[in-house]
């Protein structure tokens, strides 16, 4: 199979955000290492974690010049050193750096087939938005079936798989979303939708569950969505997930918790489940497999960009506009 020596790829030349990604046309084609392969890159996941990158608030991030992206579904072209199962033409998804460019390296334990039938742009979203959504729910959100979650963001690509998969695991949805968003919200199933900017969200939460407030909540909104999701959340028993800060920062004290919300906060890090909690990454992982094959979660259907187009993409990304899973097409 035929390797050029050089490709296209996204490079984010600054710390100041997507609008300084700039395409260039001469850079080396990687070389997978020991226990990596290289992929064509078929598609590239757009994600709220390049954002962070290239705004410099994701916690040892990369730092500029570097080439952007991180989720890839392609098609193996060169294996590196003692790399088993997988062979040239193999289509794989998996997460590397890099992934915004023509090909890219990915750890060859890590990449997962693409399922028979399926795309590489159909694909994204199984390495990283999904197995999110599902840790969320199950091993830290230890969600059951008569339960009721809130999903905040629930029509961005990780929010959607969370509606789709806390149906299925028998639970009562309660969703936020913009208003232009409410009905792709309700065909995935939610039982309530609510205005992500009504003021007090905590309030409409509190009075669609009797009072009782939530069993379980998705907090990824950040900024005032955080203070929301803490307040929405039933006390003592409640738990609220956080793993995203699109909407910005924000604290919780000792005092709080003790005196105003009596719930269980947990901090989910996709790449720090991976690394610290592998076996339950595993059988994250395992069930996500099983739900892909009995149809619980149908093929992605993203917004596709040009990959020269990455910065308009990812600026569309920021300003929360969008609906479901973005790709760029190298």
């Amino acid at each position: 199979m035929s390797i050029p020596a050089t490709m296209r790829a996204l490079e984010q030349t600054s710390l100041e955000g997507p609008q300084d990604l700039r395409l260039i046309t001469d850079v080396p084609v990687p070389a997978p290492g020991r226990g990596e392969v290289l992929i064509r890159v078929r598609a590239a996941g757009v994600n709220f974690a390049d954002l962070s990158q290239a705004r410099g608030v994701f916690r040892g991030g990369p730092q500029p010049p570097y080439l952007a992206g991180f989720e890839a579904a392609g098609d193996v072209v060169a294996l590196g050193a003692e790399v088993t199962g997988l062979g040239p033409g193999s289509p794989v998804i998996g997460v590397g750096p890099g992934a915004f460019a023509e090909y890219a390296v990915l750890p060859a334990a890590a990449a997962m087939p693409v399922p028979a039938g399926w795309t590489a742009e159909q694909a994204l979203g199984l390495v990283v938005n999904r197995p999110t959504a599902l840790a969320a729910l199950k091993p830290l959100g230890r969600l059951t079936s008569g339960e009721t979650v809130v999903v905040h963001a629930a029509a961005g690509a990780t929010g959607q798989a969370a509606v789709r998969m806390a149906k299925h695991y028998g639970a009562t949805v309660i969703a936020t979303a913009s208003q232009g968003k409410h009905e792709t919200v309700r065909a995935l199933g939610a039982d309530h939708v609510l205005d992500s900017a009504t003021p007090d969200l905590a309030a409409e939460v509190l009075r669609l569950t009797g009072g009782a407030g939530a069993d379980l909540v998705l907090e990824s909104a950040g900024g005032a969505g955080f203070a929301a999701g803490l307040a929405s959340a039933k006390p003592v028993t409640g738990r609220v997930v956080v793993y995203g800060l699109a909407g910005g920062e924000a604290a919780i004290t000792n005092w709080d918790l003790v005196y105003r919300h009596q719930v269980h906060v947990v901090g989910l890090n996709l790449g720090m489940l991976i690394r610290a909690a592998p076996r339950i990454f595993g059988e994250v992982m395992g069930e996500l497999s099983a739900l892909v094959a009995a149809g619980v979660l149908p093929p992605e259907r993203p917004v596709v960009y040009d990959l020269a187009d990455g910065p308009q993409a990812l600026a569309a990304l920021e300003s929360r506009v969008t609906v479901g899973k973005l790709a760029l097409r190298p």
